[in-house]
């Protein structure tokens, strides 16, 4: 049984915590309600350059400093950036909780923003997206939620444009913290060796600057306004990598579940349809999957493959028949059970990492303003029926409105694609 503990403290920041006393070490994350989602065109990638920049220094320490006051005592820190939060953290043994907590605060709070830094960093950023760019396996995943979510600021990519990279200035990073970073925004999570009094007490020692109240403001998106599109992206590779999608139900729906157990069918794993049918009777595709990447009010639902340009067109035909038998027959009881299995069996595993747990906690109270336990969890998956799985499958294996995004090297010509 989870025993979870949550405080909101009067300037707005918000706490949970998970006391596990059988480890030594505690996973710490200060997450902001921000992501690129809160972001426009003209400032698109500045919430995660802004991730960057508060590594580079503060007022009293310097990037150097910052380092080593956690890696002395064992420890490490990290941060991320998504669509719709910004988090860092920090691991390590219990007796150095309060110095990691002191070095994140101080991040958060003071950032220097020193223009010397925001150049070099500029330079490195730029150098990552690169990298996204010559990645297909990657890219294609941008530019499929890039036109999916079309007209909607959840189309912009984390990264940002080079453009936009290049721009930002000390001032830029300052008003966008002066506004997105308030107190508000802010959730403290910790898993571990943590005793929840104390992490009360750590936040009103060190949150010192008051960081304010910022509003969130977000346009939500509905799946009908998708339109169905065939798109291409030539670039000098050796393979095909092709994305066919749609939108699902987001966090905030409570169906959701029907769809993770169908994609958990349809291609998660060496054990799912997709695999079975694409790679191992076929010989077709080295990587083959569906996926389901869920926000708070929509989910992009689709497969992705890489295969040679030769046999792309017989990949297609073979996923096509694949979407038809789930949409056409009830999946059997033992099917379920296997999905559902993997489902449960996949979470509970994570929950040896404290890292996972922490992540798992805190991403429940943002979605849900509530951490969800285990047990509701199974209980959730548990209750999924075939008749929801075919409901489903009826819902969102329709062809004729799935987005197509291909990236194909200039010289080859496709039959099938549309």
């Amino acid at each position: 049984m989870n025993h979870y503990n949550k405080t909101i403290l009067p300037n707005g920041i918000k706490i949970i915590s998970e006391s596990i006393p059988y480890v030594k070490s505690f996973s710490l994350g200060f997450w902001f309600n921000v992501g690129s989602r809160d972001e426009n065109a003209k400032n698109n990638g500045i919430t995660h350059f802004i991730e960057h920049m508060l590594f580079k220094g503060t007022k009293k320490r310097s990037a150097k400093k910052i380092a080593d006051d956690i890696e002395s005592f064992g420890g490490y820190l990290n941060a991320f950036t998504s669509k719709e939060h910004t988090c860092y953290y920090g691991r390590g043994l219990s007796e150095h909780l309060e110095k990691t907590f002191d070095v994140l605060a101080d991040m958060v709070q003071q950032p220097a923003f020193k223009p010397t830094e925001i150049t070099k960093e500029a330079s490195v950023v730029v150098d990552e997206l690169n990298d996204i760019n010559d990645n297909p396996e990657e890219l294609i995943f941008d530019k499929f939620e890039e036109a999916i979510f079309s007209g909607n600021s959840l189309a912009y990519p984390i990264i940002g444009t080079e453009k936009n990279i290049k721009g930002f200035s000390q001032l830029d990073l300052f008003n966008f913290v002066k506004e997105k970073y308030g107190f508000n925004r802010l959730l403290i999570a910790a898993s571990g060796e943590v005793d929840h009094k104390e992490i009360i007490k750590l936040a009103q020692k060190y949150f010192n600057v008051d960081l304010g109240y910022s509003p969130i403001k977000r346009k939500n998106i509905s799946g009908n306004s998708i339109i169905p599109k065939l798109e291409f992206i030539e670039k000098e590779i050796q393979q095909v990598h092709a994305i066919l999608g749609t939108t699902a139900q987001g966090y905030k729906n409570e169906s959701r579940i029907y769809v993770a157990v169908l994609n958990q069918i349809l291609g998660e794993g060496s054990s799912s349809r997709l695999f079975q049918s694409v790679r191992e009777k076929n010989g077709i595709a080295y990587q083959i999957n569906s996926f389901l990447n869920s926000f708070y009010d929509i989910s992009t639902f689709g497969i992705y493959l890489s295969t040679n340009e030769k046999m792309l067109d017989k990949a297609l035909t073979i996923i096509s028949k694949e979407l038809k038998k789930l949409r056409d027959t009830k999946i059997s009881g033992r099917e379920l059970s296997k999905a559902k299995e993997s489902l449960k069996g996949g979470m509970l595993l994570s929950l040896e990492s404290t890292s996972h747990r922490m992540t798992r906690m805190a991403q429940s109270e943002l979605y849900f303003n509530r951490v969800k336990s285990t047990e509701e969890i199974i209980k959730s998956i548990d209750a999924v029926t075939s008749e929801k799985i075919l409901e489903a499958a009826n819902q969102l294996l329709n062809e004729n409105k799935f987005v197509k995004l291909i990236i194909k090297s200039k010289n080859v010509l496709l039959k099938s694609a549309a």
